[in-house]
C-alpha cells in the first residue's frame, strides 16, 4: 500500500535513507495550525493482532514533537530527544493515517518542552511529551529544509 495515496494535503517527508527512510514514508503538511506529521499504517507497522504496534506510535509521536519544536526554532536545527513518555489511548487499525502536530510548552536556552496526540481518524491513539536538548550545534549536512522540500 503506497502511505501517500488519497491524502488531500499530505507530502512525503523526502528523507531519502537512515531510520526515517525505513519506516516511511512519513507525511507532512503546514496548514493554519502549523506543521502536521503522519503516515498510513502498514503491515510492516503492525503487532500480531494487526494494529500499529507501540513503538511504530512512539515512534512518530517522537519525530512530532521534534520537529514541530525545530520548526518553531526557526534555523532548522536538529533538536535531540532527552525524554519521552507516552499513553495509549486507543488501538490505530492497519490503513489508518495517524497523524499528529506538536505544542510546544516551554523552550529554554538549553531545552525545550512539548507534547502531541496522535490521531487515527476521529481517534485519538497516542498522548505523549518530551524533553529535547536545544543546544546543540546541527550536523554538518543535515537541513529541516531538504527533509521539508517545498515548505
Amino acid at each position: 500500500m503506497d502511505g501517500t495515496r488519497g491524502i488531500d494535503g499530505w507530502r512525503p517527508l523526502a528523507a531519502r535513507s537512515g531510520f526515517l527512510a525505513g519506516i516511511g514514508p512519513l507525511l507532512w503538511r503546514r496548514d493554519a495550525d502549523g506543521l502536521a506529521m503522519g503516515f498510513r499504517v502498514a503491515e510492516r507497522h503492525c503487532n500480531p493482532v494487526g494494529a500499529c504496534h507501540g513503538g511504530m506510535l512512539m515512534t512518530l509521536a517522537d519525530v512530532v514533537m521534534g520537529f514541530g519544536l525545530g520548526d518553531r526554532l526557526d534555523d532548522g536545527r536538529f533538536v535531540p530527544t532527552v525524554g519521552m513518555a507516552a499513553d495509549f489511548l486507543a488501538p490505530a487499525p492497519l490503513g489508518a493515517l495517524v497523524w499528529g502536530r506538536a505544542e510546544v510548552l516551554r523552550r529554554g536556552g538549553r531545552t525545550g518542552f512539548a507534547q502531541c496526540l496522535l490521531r487515527a481518524g476521529d481517534a485519538m491513539v497516542l498522548r505523549a511529551s518530551g524533553v529535547f536538548q536545544l543546544d546543540r550545534r546541527t550536523d554538518p549536512g543535515y537541513s529541516a529544509a531538504t527533509l521539508f522540500a517545498g515548505a
